[in-house]
C-alpha cells in the first residue's frame, strides 16, 4: 500500500467516496485529491489523500486506510458476510440483513444482555476452512444516531461519516464492563432481520435460496477467489435459517435466547 499526500487548498472534510469495480481494479473516488486504486490481482493499493482528509481522522481511517488492506483480504483470502454475530449457550447466531435492518442494534442489545459479542455488521470466513467459523471485529460497534434513543451510553460520542454518506456513532467495546467479546464463533443459526413498526413478532423459517442470493451479493475478486467464496457460503448455508420479524427489541433478544437454548 502506497499513500501519497497532496495539497488541496481546503480544510473541509472531503465527500463520501464512490466505489467502482472494474476487474481487477477496485476504485474508491471521493474527489480529484482523495481516491484509491486497488489492484486485486497484484494485491496492491495506491492512495491519494489531501491534507484536509488527514485532519479528519475517522474519515481517512474508515474510507481509505482501513479498507485498503481489507478489500484484499475480503477479495482473495476470505468470504465476507454482511452480518453481525453473537453467541449464547455455546451457539453462534449470524444476524443478517440489509443496511438499516438493525444488525448493530440487536448485536449490541444481545451483548448487554450477557451474550458474547463477535461483530455487529461484518463477518468473515476463511476460504480454505472446513466449518462455519466466522471472524469479526469485536472491539467496536457502529450505530446510526437514532440508536441514542435506545442506549444512553452513546450520548456525547462523536458522530462520524460512514459508507453511502450515512452518519454513525462508533462505540469501543474494549474495555467495557459487562460486555464479553470473542474474535471468532461457530455459526449454528442464520437469522434474517425484519424489523417492523407493527405486526406480529415471530421467528419463522427462511428460504435457503433467498439466503444464498443475499450472501452472494457482496462478493468480488478474482474468479478463482469467488469460486472459493461460493464454496464457503455453501458451508455456511448448512446452518438452520430463520427470519426474525419484530418490533420490540427486548422481545427479539429474548426470542433469540430461546432459539439458542431450545433449538427452535
Amino acid at each position: 500500500m502506497d499513500v501519497h499526500l497532496v495539497d488541496a487548498g481546503s480544510a473541509a472534510c472531503p465527500p463520501t467516496p464512490v466505489v467502482r469495480l472494474a476487474k481487477p481494479l477496485l476504485i474508491n473516488i471521493a474527489d480529484a485529491n482523495n481516491h484509491s486504486v486497488a489492484d486485486l490481482d497484484r494485491v496492491t493499493t495506491q492512495i491519494i489523500l489531501s491534507r484536509a482528509a488527514i485532519k479528519h481522522r475517522s474519515y481517512m481511517d474508515y474510507f481509505f486506510l482501513s479498507c485498503a488492506p481489507l478489500c484484499h483480504i475480503a477479495g482473495r483470502y476470505t468470504t465476507p458476510v454482511h452480518a453481525g454475530c453473537v453467541v449464547r449457550n455455546g451457539r453462534g447466531v449470524l444476524l443478517c440483513g440489509d443496511s438499516g435492518a438493525g444488525k448493530s442494534t440487536l448485536s449490541y442489545a444481545c451483548a448487554r444482555a450477557g451474550w458474547t459479542y463477535v461483530t455487529d455488521d461484518a463477518s468473515y470466513m476463511l476460504n480454505n476452512g472446513e466449518d462455519r467459523l466466522v471472524t469479526g471485529n469485536c472491539h467496536q460497534v457502529r450505530f446510526r444516531p437514532s440508536a441514542l434513543k435506545l442506549f444512553p451510553e452513546l450520548d456525547g460520542l462523536e458522530i462520524t461519516p460512514r459508507a453511502a454518506g450515512k452518519p454513525s456513532i462508533e462505540l469501543p467495546t474494549d474495555p467495557m464492563p459487562g460486555i464479553t467479546r470473542a474474535t471468532t464463533a461457530q455459526v449454528d443459526y442464520l437469522v434474517f432481520l425484519n424489523r417492523r413498526a407493527s405486526g406480529t413478532d415471530q421467528l419463522v423459517s427462511y428460504r435457503r435460496d433467498a439466503a444464498r442470493q443475499y450472501l452472494r451479493q457482496v462478493l468480488y475478486g478474482p474468479d478463482e477467489s469467488v469460486a472459493m467464496q461460493y464454496a464457503a457460503l455453501e458451508r455456511l448455508l448448512t446452518a438452520e435459517i430463520f427470519e426474525l420479524r419484530y418490533s420490540n427489541l427486548d422481545w427479539a433478544v429474548s426470542r433469540l435466547e430461546s432459539l439458542t437454548r431450545e433449538g427452535r
